[in-house]
């Protein structure tokens, strides 16, 4: 089952050029979302009569192969020469990987915290009890208790990952975003 990456870029703006910087991060983002694989972008402004000067970019692609042909277009390209005199510094880029990736979709909102944490609950209690179940009889008895802690604690973590949460997230997805059909 493919995922969808999720990238967030924070640019640094010079104060002499936030209404040009806006205007074009405006336009770059609408025309963005016709690049094969994109699958929504969000963009970050700072708080109102704040001093920041700090952009967030939030990216979602299909893929690896789609973010990475992303960064090699025309329009990105042409992005970052035509916003070089308006920035500060190298963006930051980083991949959302924890529960943020597991619930946020391009279309959508994010669910309330407390629907996140009564899913993840929901995961993690049966994943709790059934991979211990399973690794203990492997490890056997003479296997040292800290090393066992963590297999079984790896284990967890990769079930949640890779099976349990993009599951859940996807049967209750009606329930997390109710006001979308």
């Amino acid at each position: 089952m493919a995922e969808t990456l999720h990238i967030a870029i924070v640019r640094r703006v010079r104060k002499t050029h936030i209404e040009a910087f806006e205007r074009a991060l405006t336009e770059f983002a609408s025309r963005s979302l016709a690049e094969p694989g994109a699958r929504g972008v969000h963009c970050i402004y700072p708080p109102p009569g704040s001093d920041s000067t700090e952009y967030g970019i939030l990216r979602s692609f299909a893929s690896a192969a789609d973010r990475d042909a992303f960064y090699e277009t025309a329009l990105y390209k042409e992005w970052l020469a035509r916003i070089a005199p308006m920035v500060e510094g190298e963006p930051t880029y980083r991949r959302l990987e924890g529960l943020e990736a597991w619930f946020r979709t391009p279309a959508e909102a994010m669910p309330p915290r407390w629907k996140m944490a009564l899913l993840t609950w929901i995961a993690v209690w049966p994943v709790s009890m059934i991979v211990p179940a399973i690794l203990l009889p492997l490890l056997g008895p003479n296997f040292p208790h800290a090393l066992a802690s963590g297999v079984i604690a790896g284990g967890i973590v990769a079930v949640l990952t890779w099976g349990a949460m993009p599951l859940l997230v996807k049967l209750a997805h009606p329930w997390l975003h109710p006001g979308n059909k």
